[in-house]
């Protein structure tokens, strides 16, 4: 079975690619989300190391129950045939209240049935105030009309 789209990537390809990713990520289903890797898929998460889908269904449980009310943009940097890089940035807050927005750049690489095979992800959280939220739209997806990072001046 593949994921479309598959390498080798198109500029218009590698833009779907990064915004159906942005969009389950912000289902926050972690058994779902999983399914877009490869089973003995690796990743780098800050300083994570993390192999295979099971490994990866876990992680995303463990982040969306500390990183609450969570909401993501992604934007595609580069891509070349079978590679993606991509900047990011989400907010969330903690069981305390306190809201974050992290800043990171991803780099993928997808095998030929369009599955991630590798992921690295180097992120840095920000501490903002509620009043300088910028994602506020309902849980789940973004909205088509919603700016981007680059819109938004990030």
């Amino acid at each position: 079975m593949t994921r479309a789209p598959v390498p080798p990537f198109s500029w218009d390809d590698a833009v779907k690619k990064v915004r159906m990713a942005e969009n389950a990520w912000n289902t926050r289903e972690p058994a779902k989300v999983a399914l877009a890797y490869t089973p003995d898929t690796k990743w780098r998460n800050r300083s994570e190391f993390i192999s295979g889908r099971v490994e990866v269904e876990a992680f995303l449980v463990r982040k969306w129950e500390k990183e609450r009310d969570y909401r993501l943009i992604k934007e595609i940097w580069a891509h070349g045939e079978d590679r993606i890089a991509v900047r990011f940035a989400y907010e969330w807050h903690d069981a305390d209240g306190n809201w974050f927005r992290s800043y990171g750049n991803e780099n993928w690489k997808f095998d030929t049935q369009g599955y991630m095979a590798e992921r690295h992800a180097s992120i840095n959280d920000v501490p903002i105030s509620e009043t300088e939220r910028l994602f506020r739209w309902p849980s789940g997806p973004r909205p088509d009309g919603h700016p981007g990072l680059t819109d938004l001046g990030l």
